[in-house]
């Protein structure tokens, strides 16, 4: 059992709409939707339960005492790395019934591996003096995400052909399939289009052409699209991270 973050969402009574009835919600949690992903592209079925982590069940509480999810039991045993969680999912659902996940070429692991950092420090920020030089180095983590996206794979160019390709025009990380490390990278960069654009008026720049080819591409997706939060609950998780800068 994988149990992940949800968010109980009861907006009516929040603006003073008492209606009586709650209503749930996928909450804003990027490794669980990291997690969601893996088991539709291996074809699992499986079912999500919402969970209000301000009123816990017990049970849940129990499994895993001062943690919160996604963590994952299996035989009596607990693992609250998502890391770890993703390496078992990847090891027991294997080839020849599951297909496997993991990339082809390795640099596509590490391809933009600190971009969510440097929007963290961007969306965190409170000083007007201080957002250039932040909006500057998420920029930089950016174009260097571009420039591998738009970077042709060894396997995209054919050593026997006279065409000299210099642009990349594969779908996702390492190819045209979802793999692992989009699994990882799609959801927060998701989030950063989101939160970026609603708290800081910023966009990818159109000239990231790579960027924004890989966000067309998984939004065509069913194993991305079904299993992301409403931009509304991606907006709300931030409303207190992302503060007005004076």
């Amino acid at each position: 059992f994988i149990h992940s973050f949800m968010r109980d969402t009861e907006r009516e009574r929040e603006r003073g709409r008492d209606t009586g009835r709650g209503r749930s919600s996928i909450g804003n949690c990027p490794f669980s939707q990291r997690l969601f992903m893996i088991l539709w592209l291996k074809g699992v079925i499986f079912n999500v339960t919402t969970v209000d982590l301000k009123r816990k069940p017990a049970d849940l509480q129990n499994l895993a005492p001062g943690t919160n999810p996604p963590f994952m039991t299996f035989d009596g045993e607990v693992k609250t790395d998502v890391n770890k969680i993703e390496e078992f999912l990847e090891e027991k659902l294997a080839p020849p019934r599951y297909p496997k996940l993991g990339t082809q070429h390795p640099e596509s692991n590490s391809a933009g591996n600190d971009v969510f950092a440097k929007f963290s420090a961007f969306i965190k920020n409170t000083k007007k003096d201080a957002n250039e030089i932040y909006e500057k180095n998420l920029l930089k983590a950016l174009k260097k995400l571009d420039n591998y996206l738009n970077s042709p794979l060894p396997d995209e160019i054919d050593a026997y052909s006279t065409e000299d390709i210099t642009v990349s025009g594969r779908k996702f990380l390492d190819g045209d399939e979802l793999t692992l490390a989009d699994c990882n990278l799609l959801p927060k960069l998701h989030i950063i289009k989101i939160v970026a654009k609603r708290y800081r008026d910023f966009e990818f720049p159109s000239e990231m052409t790579g960027i924004w080819r890989y966000l067309n591409n998984a939004y065509a997706r069913d194993e991305f699209t079904n299993t992301c939060p409403a931009d509304q609950e991606i907006e709300h998780a931030y409303s207190d991270v992302a503060k007005r800068m004076m």
